[in-house]
């Protein structure tokens, strides 16, 4: 268990002459995630008071929090004093999403990287294919796009730097890995992950107005493989407005 001495001091960074960004460290792991959190929660309920009242926007990440404010509001300066202070009390809070389980195929076009990362791991397809499926990812951000999922709990074994020329075109859904993350691509894009397979899965749709993205920060995901069938009967549905959200959660799983 950490102590509070060995926990690294929160950082206060500037960003442009609007945001503060307040920084716990570098890795990715639920402790750091926790502190995230809990500044997170502690702004949410002091965001009326005068020293805060400027405060437009909170953007949570695996080890910071961002904080836009507008500064004809309040004292830029102030501000970050205020926060980073905050940052040193507020403590770990832990929160525990939803907990999914959404179909993934690993047909050959689905996965072009897979058979090339089981041969430089070491491993065979059959393997990798069982790790991911093994594993519990947990939902650290949503970033770099709508619904675009940070996943953290990828196994050593399939850590794999990013592609060194990056694809011009991601299928959309493409099920994803670099580094130490595992991600889902929700629209075409370019982009150098890894590619494993891919979702039947809308991961942002318009038709859910409260709820826009599936995924949410606190969330944990369990993938099933599917076969071809599964995956173009769950797809059409998908694009159809027919996929029930409830029917992707794990069992026993309450909203």
């Amino acid at each position: 268990m950490e102590t509070v001495d060995s926990l690294d001091a929160p950082r206060l960074l500037p960003l442009g002459d609007a945001a503060w960004t307040v920084e716990f460290g570098a890795r990715i792991d639920p402790a750091l995630h926790g502190r995230v959190l809990g500044l997170l929660a502690a702004v949410e309920r002091v965001r009326r008071e005068e020293a805060f009242a400027g405060i437009v926007d909170l953007v949570p990440t695996f080890r910071s929090l961002t904080v836009c404010y507008d500064p004809r509001r309040c004292d830029g300066e102030r501000l970050g004093e205020s926060l980073l202070s905050l940052a040193r009390t507020a403590g770990a809070v832990r929160r525990d999403g939803r907990r999914w389980r959404l179909p993934v195929c690993f047909d050959d076009d689905f996965a072009p990287d897979l058979d090339d990362l089981a041969q430089t791991r070491g491993l065979t397809r059959e393997a990798v294919i069982e790790r991911l499926l093994g594993t519990t990812f947990r939902v650290y951000m949503i970033g770099f796009m709508p619904g675009f999922p940070y996943m953290g709990g990828l196994p050593e074994a399939l850590e794999m730097p990013r592609l060194k020329s990056p694809r011009k075109s991601v299928p959309a859904r493409s099920l994803a890995v670099a580094g130490a993350m595992c991600a889902v691509y929700p629209w075409e894009s370019p982009g150098g992950w890894r590619l494993l397979g891919r979702t039947p899965v809308p991961l942002f749709s318009v038709r859910d107005e409260d709820s826009p993205s599936l995924l949410s920060s606190g969330d944990q995901v369990n993938w099933r493989a599917v076969g071809r069938d599964e995956f173009t009967e769950l797809e059409a549905a998908g694009q159809a407005g027919r996929l029930p959200r409830d029917s992707l959660l794990a069992e026993g799983n309450e909203r």
